[in-house]
């Protein structure tokens, strides 16, 4: 029972950290990326190429 006592704020604070840092990443923008690979499939460029 003194294991629970411990592993479970544990758990609870890592969760909290693990919000923080994801929320700080969208702050800084980390996902924007227009020019990415999922709208870059959509264009052909193999004339770019030759």
């Amino acid at each position: 029972m003194n294991a629970l006592a411990l592993l479970v704020p544990l758990a609870l604070g890592l969760g909290v950290l693990a919000l923080l840092f994801f929320g700080w990443t969208l702050g800084n923008g980390q996902y924007d990326d227009p020019e990415g690979a999922a709208s870059r499939i959509l264009f052909d460029d193999s004339r770019e190429n030759t």
